[in-house]
């Protein structure tokens, strides 16, 4: 009683401390003497969030195996509402998600909870790993004593489970649109060379939000205009640093130009990974933490598609190529020029979506643990590179600068998608998963 009371007293300060007396990342199973009074028993090892957080990221990184129409982040936005909601309708700590169950037993083992939500999720968005998420599962819950209590946590972890896929079995994510036509005019969105590859997630700006009230809830005003000083300096910019061959860019602005160049979502689970670890979350409170972040992600992958294809702002490469159609004086054309990469991303310029992903995931882990942390990241897209931070702002100003240096976006892009992950955050922050003052539910 006396931990949940201190770290709920944290919780509403706004942040978790990373004293050392909250639980180690070994986990302990929660079992009781009676409905009311929990006690501590064995110990698990692995923090079951943290286990099947890995086990999406595997899932996500193998080729062919997330649908090309479906954004990622709904399937950590689901995995972790539902590990979230079975381990909080049996510890009672905060608000649920989606699923209140009030009758649940105090008994009922959290961690067979989250590994039975997790597995139930993940089989069936992903029915291919059916063999690996079975292997998984069996292999967690051997680890937990047989009995009642372990039984009940499984039920409410399937019961949980079933809950967020039907919420989420009709939320416009499987809606099929016509292609993308882009439209014949300066500074409107064009297919982008070499590749002129199809605009992706046409459908994403009517996807359901996980917490937003709408999708345009936090739409930022429209970019500058393409004859403003504002534009000017930003198309300067980017046509400086962004060039595959640039000789203004640094060896250190290549390099994170290259680092972050992957799906920015991945990096910050991992990043929220290694914080929790640092941390010594407990199971409670890393299912919190997670759930969190995941549909500040999710949300604000919603906001900002729907962002994208309202304005629908072309995209630096067309821009420098076709400069000579944009009337500005100020801008001149560079049929030639391709970006860092090569290749840009398939959709509209304005926001940036790494900025956007990269200061909701920071503003969420800022608020929640304090800014102040050490930690290296790891690069999806340059192999054997680490990048060293010492604080999650510092890592999501990074990543969100650096698609400026591959030459994916202008700085306004950068500047309005930092302000649209920041205010999703925020809303999630204090709309959702708030912590009772009580326990039970009402």
């Amino acid at each position: 009683m006396l931990k949940k009371l201190f770290t709920l007293a944290f919780l509403c300060a706004g942040f978790w401390s990373p004293v050392t007396s909250f639980a180690s990342v070994t986990i302990t199973n929660p079992v009781t003497n009676n409905d009311d009074h929990p006690a501590a028993s064995a110990p698990q090892s692995v923090n079951p969030v943290i286990e099947w957080n890995r086990t999406l990221l595997v899932i996500v990184r193998t080729p062919g195996a997330q649908p090309p129409t479906i954004h990622s982040t709904r399937s950590f936005a689901m995995l972790h509402a539902a590990i979230f909601d079975a381990v909080n309708n049996i510890d009672r700590d905060f608000e649920p998600y989606a699923v209140r169950h009030p009758h649940v037993s105090r008994r009922a083992s959290p961690q067979a909870a989250a590994d039975q939500a997790a597995h139930d999720v993940l089989i069936s968005l992903y029915p291919a790993f059916a063999t690996t998420l079975d292997s998984e599962l069996q292999q967690d819950l051997a680890q937990i004593p047989y009995g009642r209590d372990k039984a009940d946590g499984i039920e409410e972890g399937q019961d949980v489970a079933a809950a967020i896929l039907a919420l989420r079995n009709n939320d416009g994510s499987a809606t099929v649109l016509p292609p993308f036509v882009p439209k014949n005019q300066p500074g409107s969105y064009q297919l982008t060379p070499p590749n002129f590859a199809p605009a992706d997630f046409i459908q994403w700006p009517q996807v359901t939000p996980f917490a937003l009230a709408h999708a345009n809830e936090f739409r930022p005003g429209p970019p500058p205009q393409l004859t403003s000083e504002q534009y000017t300096l930003s198309f300067n910019e980017v046509k400086s640093l962004g060039l595959i061959s640039s000789t203004t860019r640094t060896a250190d602005q290549t390099q994170i130009g290259q680092f972050w160049n992957g799906n920015i979502q991945d990096f910050w689970n991992e990043i929220a990974q290694t914080a929790a670890l640092t941390r010594h979350l407990d199971l409670e409170q890393s299912a919190h933490l997670f759930a969190l972040l995941n549909i500040s992600l999710a949300d604000t992958a919603i906001a900002f598609f729907d962002t994208k294809y309202t304005y629908d702002l072309w995209r630096p490469v067309t821009a420098i190529q076709l400069a000579a159609t944009d009337n500005n004086p100020e801008t001149d054309q560079d049929p030639a020029w391709i970006p860092l990469p090569t290749k840009t991303a398939p959709d509209p310029s304005y926001p940036g979506a790494h900025s956007a992903i990269s200061a909701a995931a920071a503003e969420i882990l800022r608020l929640s643990l304090g800014d102040p942390i050490t930690f290296d990241v790891t690069s999806e897209s340059l192999a054997g590179t680490t990048r060293h931070f010492t604080s999650f702002s510092e890592a999501g100003e990074e990543a969100g600068l650096s698609r400026i240096y591959a030459g994916q976006h202008f700085r306004f892009d950068h500047l309005a998608g930092k302000r649209l992950g920041q205010q999703v955050a925020r809303s999630v922050l204090s709309s959702i998963l708030q912590p009772k003052r009580d326990h039970g539910f009402d």
